[in-house]
């Protein structure tokens, strides 16, 4: 299983911070779902300009979200040659995640830890704008996620 976060954005403040929170949620994620081995995610830290033009150009919303996902299903090789499935990125508005965690009133890394959790298991299938059944499903699987990692919301 492997995780990689990329900072696409100019700040750089706490990102260490940040990318280990999308790590550890990530992998809480495929390890919940059993899907550790042979598997790979990417996350993307951007800002809300870069958020907004995907959100426009593959949602049709102008305007900036949160987190995005983007399954991918592809198989690849990593450097030892052993074949490895990309499952997709995850890509997260870090202004927005802060807005947020200042709503919330909780830290920014818990907002960040949150958000990977959901763009993760829509990468999975999980789809909470299905239906109201499938929204549940998908609610109460964040929530376990989240308390094994030790975060109550």
């Amino acid at each position: 299983m492997s995780v990689v976060v990329s900072n696409l954005q100019d700040s750089t403040e706490g990102i260490e911070s940040l990318s280990q929170a999308a790590v550890n949620a990530a992998q809480a994620v495929l390890v919940r779902e059993e899907r550790v081995n042979g598997v790979e995610v990417s996350v993307a830290l951007v800002d809300d300009e870069r958020i907004r033009e995907l959100n426009r150009d593959y949602r049709g919303k102008d305007q900036p979200t949160d987190v995005l996902s983007f399954p991918m299903d592809e198989d690849d090789m990593d450097e030892a040659g052993v074949p490895t499935l990309l499952l997709g990125d995850v890509v997260i508005s870090i202004p927005t995640a802060a807005r947020q965690a200042l709503e919330y009133g909780w830290p920014l890394e818990t907002e960040v830890a949150r958000l990977t959790v959901h763009g993760t298991l829509h990468l999975l299938g999980y789809d909470h704008e299905v239906d109201e059944v499938e929204g549940e499903r998908m609610r109460r699987r964040e929530e376990e996620i989240l308390q094994g990692l030790g975060i109550e919301l």
